[in-house]
């Protein structure tokens, strides 16, 4: 099938100040396999051509009618930089794509994209792929490359795709939805979603469109390059959606298998599936009584994929604990009531073949390793161990899976580290306070764990199953609340989102 690439692109020819520009190629789909589109550091520009080299500094791209042209490395965007760099090392080591993988390696395998597409990173698991970053931190910590100001009030992270940052920010005219260039934050563009209070959610990037949910349930759709609004939904509206309680929605929508698939918490519309492109609705989940802990509708955390039993399904933690609904039909295979609290039930659940771990915080929670099981048609939940909340409870900052240990930040409104054997329940480690107090937002990425405390100090930890090894930690120039917001690793840089602010921290080691 042919494509018109109608793109003009200014390419920097040697670092010259000569400039060529390429108009209206025309690709083949045969050569549209060894090409790509390749983008300049601002995002306006792009063109479709096949990698050829990278000698030294300068990247050679070979064009549709065969001339090549030399661009330095850094007037590529930062994923094209990484490509290009991998492609170099792809010709040098063929074999670098098979190596033997470790546990932890395996855990962040399923996607190896530099991106951070969407909640929790590629895989959902608050988990990157990424190589090559800084074992240690200097007293200082890693150098800023840049901050920016003027997002807006809210607890939203950011997500990284095509050359861009995206997130949430509650600005004087309503909640905004924003994109960023990656390598300088300058401001792309701006989408209003609604009103209400900040935000809590982080929005997703899927296939060139971007999703977001603000604090009142207003969910849009709008075009990654442009902000352009592409369909709206407000979930008390048209899906008579219910928050467990007074915190707002928090969720971070999730796109598979052409559809957008989030919790409105309403008693026939738990969750629903929309289409992805026209946000018609595809199916909905209605839910009997789950059970007398917790809170009717929806809770604060977020949908991630399972295939139980060889069945696909959506796993989700609401209002009245655990629920496990079918991928494609939406009806509801299994419920889980025991962890749920009253409060704020937050954490996005873990999955790892026929087994959820789940936790939430406050004096009612707790944390709970599920055995999906199947009896003819019949799917349950059942109850490999409970952990009282006094044991352990991961607040709202995320855990992390990696081969058979889970890492978090465990107690209410504390982040105290702790390393727990997944399947026994049995603690690995668990060294007390840790660097940091309040709450503990983690991700995990090249061997370490980056923990952000609700004070504002950032941490770096070995994520190593024998012993605690605390490997650096810094306090950001800006504080200015609670640092809830987790954060993002991704292409070599760490990015910390606080209220108004976003800062980009590079912590790679070339």
């Amino acid at each position: 099938m042919l494509a018109e690439l109608r793109k003009s692109w200014m390419f920097y020819v040697g670092g010259a100040a000569s400039l060529a520009l390429v108009i209206g190629l025309t690709i083949t789909a045969n050569a549209a396999e060894r090409a790509r589109v390749w983008k300049d550091a601002s995002g306006k520009f792009e063109i479709n051509a096949e990698f050829v080299k990278l000698s030294g500094s300068v990247v050679t791209l070979k064009l549709r009618d065969g001339k090549s042209i030399d661009v330095p490395l850094d007037k590529l965007s930062s994923t094209d930089r990484d490509i290009a760099k991998r492609k170099a090392e792809l010709q040098l080591n063929p074999k670098i794509d098979t190596p033997v993988a470790t546990k932890k390696e395996e855990a962040v395998a399923v996607s190896t994209s530099l991106d951070w597409p969407q909640w929790r990173g590629p895989n959902r698991n608050g988990a990157s792929a990424e190589k090559g970053l800084l074992k240690t931190w200097p007293a200082s910590g890693p150098k800023l490359a840049w901050q920016v100001n003027g997002l807006g009030r809210g607890y939203s992270s950011v997500v990284v795709a095509d050359g861009k940052i995206f997130t949430l920010g509650k600005r004087s005219g309503g909640t905004a939805l924003i994109a960023l260039n990656f390598d300088n934050g300058e401001e792309i563009w701006s989408c209003p979603v609604g009103g209400g209070q900040a935000p809590n959610g982080t929005p997703t990037y899927a296939d060139g469109l971007v999703y977001a949910i603000a604090f009142d349930g207003d969910m849009v759709c709008a075009d990654a390059k442009t902000g352009e609004l592409k369909w709206r939904k407000t979930f008390t509206r048209d899906y008579q959606g219910k928050m467990m309680s007074q915190w707002g929605y928090s969720e971070s929508p999730l796109v598979d298998s052409g559809m957008v698939i989030c919790t409105p918490g309403g008693r026939q519309a738990m969750m629903v599936a929309l289409n992805a492109k026209t946000g018609e609705i595809v199916w909905a989940t209605g839910v009997p009584e789950l059970g007398n802990s917790g809170k009717d509708g929806a809770g604060y955390s977020s949908i991630v994929v399972s295939n139980a039993t060889g069945v696909k399904q959506y796993v989700q933690l609401v209002g009245k604990g655990v629920i496990g609904v079918s991928a494609k039909n939406g009806l509801l295979l299994w419920s889980y009531n025991r962890v749920a609290n009253n409060t704020a039930n937050v954490p996005t659940p873990l999955v790892s073949g026929d087994f959820v771990f789940c936790s939430s915080g406050y004096g009612d929670g707790g944390s709970a390793l599920l055995r999906i099981a199947r009896q003819g048609t019949q799917m349950m939940a059942q109850e490999v161990y409970y952990k009282r909340a006094n044991e352990t409870q991961n607040h709202h900052g995320g855990m992390v899976m990696l081969g058979d240990e889970i890492y978090m930040g465990h107690g209410h409104n504390n982040g105290f580290p702790l390393c727990l054997d997944w399947k026994s329940g049995r603690d690995r480690w668990r060294p007390g306070r840790g660097p940091g107090r309040g709450s503990a937002a983690i991700t995990y990425a090249d061997g370490h764990l980056y923990f952000r405390y609700e004070d504002g100090v950032v941490a770096l930890i070995e994520a190593n199953e024998n012993e605690y090894r605390l490997k650096g930690q810094f306090t950001p120039p800006s504080v200015n609340d609670k640092g809830w917001s987790h954060p993002v690793v991704s292409h070599g840089k760490l990015l910390l989102r606080d209220q108004d602010v976003l800062m980009s921290y590079d912590i790679s080691e070339g």
